[in-house]
């Protein structure tokens, strides 16, 4: 009799491992609080790019005869269609052209006899999926590139009347107005008169409406805020109908309740009938500031 000697952990692997009911419990919380924990939302992530890159290489099975055959039709439809120059005719064309091969390759996938088709029938099933839901990827990948069509449109911003020579005044000296100055170009609202710019110049039109908001920060209860300044930028003086002669710079800073309009982008002919001196263009610049 031949007589075999095992080794110790031969036993011990033999041996069954019984738990306790509190240890199975923890072996169970275990596995649960891991399932939990697990990235679901970068497990989504993954799977989606995993669909993404597997639509993408839908295009690149296409065998490269199908793809220059294709250019080819492409090119040959836009010289048919004479659509140069014209953006939107040329997307129209090549759309056309997508929707019939779409509709050739979805016969042919089933079968369809009978059809004139210059393509295969084993290959017509990979063209239904791109031309159908992969024409984008497709359209880079044959590099075909159709530019975006820019529309220009004048627009009719400038007062009846004006010419571009009544306008070059429009840039302000000095630094730009922030935007809580609501300047206005060409402006001259009324107001009761806080501050009068005879007597008060400031270096540019930011600055005079920055002496308006610090005035009102200023102003005592019951004294008038202001809330509307109104500026001179022009270097040869800013007309007005009153018997004063304004000045380059002048600051005026006003108050009122509802603000109103003395004058707006040019003068009537009426009032220059009037005011012979007058310009075309009012030359002042206001803004309104909240209180």
């Amino acid at each position: 009799m031949l007589l075999v000697i095992l080794p110790f952990f031969f036993f011990q692997l033999c041996t069954v491992v019984k738990y306790t009911p509190d240890q199975i419990r923890n072996m169970e919380e275990s596995v649960r609080i891991r399932s939990d924990n697990e990235p679901m939302a970068l497990v989504k992530l993954v799977n989606g790019l995993k669909q993404e890159f597997s639509r993408d290489e839908s295009v690149f099975e296409l065998p490269r005869a199908v793809k220059l055959r294709m250019i080819d039709e492409i090119l040959r439809r836009l010289q048919s269609s004479d659509v140069k120059g014209n953006v939107s005719a040329q997307r129209e064309a090549v759309e056309s052209w997508r929707r019939e091969k779409l509709e050739e390759a979805k016969q042919l996938s089933i079968g369809r006899q009978g059809i004139n088709s210059t393509i295969l029938q084993e290959e017509a099933r990979m063209l239904v999926r791109v031309l159908e839901s992969d024409w984008a990827a497709l359209s880079e990948e044959i590099g075909l590139w159709i530019p975006t069509e820019i529309i220009h449109k004048e627009h009719g911003d400038k007062p009846k009347g004006v010419e571009d020579e009544d306008l070059d005044e429009d840039v302000l000296p000095g630094r730009p107005p922030p935007p809580e100055c609501h300047a206005e170009l060409h402006t001259d609202y009324d107001g009761v008169a806080i501050r009068w710019g005879l007597t008060h110049h400031r270096d540019s039109a930011a600055d005079c409406c920055q002496a308006c908001i610090e005035q009102a920060k200023r102003a005592k209860p019951g004294q008038m805020k202001c809330n509307i300044w109104v500026y001179c930028p022009a270097e040869t003086g800013c007309h007005s109908p009153d018997k004063y002669e304004h000045k380059y710079q002048e600051c005026w800073l006003k108050y009122a309740e509802k603000p109103k309009l003395n004058f707006k982008d040019r003068y009537s002919e009426k009032y220059r009938n009037a005011h012979p001196a007058a310009p075309l263009v009012v030359p002042w610049v206001s803004g309104v500031v909240s209180l």
